[in-house]
Formats: C-alpha cells, sequence, structure tokens
C-alpha cells in the first residue's frame, strides 16, 4: 500500500480516516504488477512479465514479420523464395504453438483430396 498510495495506511481504516470505499477503489485499480494484483489473478511468475501491453505488442510484431513474408514471398523472385518459411509467432505463455497443415497437390503426394477431407471433415471422392 505504501508503494502505491504514499502516505496511507491500514490504520487509516481502523481510526475511521479511510472507509471501506476508498480501500476497495484503491484495491481495485491496482497496477498489474502489484503483488495483490497478482495473488487476485493467481498468475504463475512467467505469466506476470506477459502483462496486456506486452500482449499486444507481441501482436503487432507478429502482424509485421507475416507481412513481411507475404510481401517478400509475392513480390520476390521465385526461385529465391522457394524454400522461404512463413514466421513463427514470438512464444507466450497460454498460446499454444501452431501445427503447420501443408496441402500438396499433384506430384508424388497425390491430388491432396484426401488431405482436404481430413481437414474439412469430408471424404475424398476423387482419389
Amino acid at each position: 500500500m505504501a508503494r502505491y498510495w504514499p502516505g496511507r495506511s491500514l490504520l487509516e481504516l481502523y481510526r475511521g480516516e479511510m472507509s471501506w470505499r476508498e480501500l476497495r477503489v484503491f484495491l481495485r485499480y491496482l497496477p498489474w504488477e502489484s503483488a495483490t494484483a497478482r495473488a487476485v489473478r493467481r498468475s504463475k511468475p512467467e505469466e506476470d512479465f506477459w502483462t496486456p501491453d506486452r500482449q499486444l505488442l507481441a501482436s503487432v510484431v507478429d502482424a509485421q514479420r507475416e507481412a513481411t513474408y507475404t510481401m517478400v514471398k509475392l513480390h520476390g523472385d521465385p526461385k529465391k523464395t522457394k524454400r522461404l518459411r512463413p514466421p513463427e509467432p514470438i512464444p507466450r505463455p497460454g498460446i499454444k504453438r501452431r501445427n503447420p497443415t501443408t496441402i500438396r497437390f499433384g506430384g508424388r503426394h497425390g491430388s491432396g483430396a484426401e488431405q482436404l477431407a481430413k481437414v474439412f471433415g469430408g471424404r475424398a471422392t476423387n482419389s
């Protein structure tokens, strides 16, 4: 309390100098990184680092990397960008890594109808 509300003390509550409403408002609007807020959230130590603004910043970085990849892939030399892979998102707690689902058509992998059927939940008609 002394860190975020200097000059105030819980003793004021018992002396009648602070109302229960004041204390409730103070506790409700504590900063994200405060020990009380972490205890109320029941967060793990690695999750405490990922505040909402850091989550948003990581999302912006991921979106920019995806856009850069798309631009290079669309406007680059096909011979040079053939093996270029999409960027991996920044690892964050609570977000699982995506599994790449590449569907190949023709060649040694067949028509791809079976793979499409698995993705969309139907059955392959032309395999």
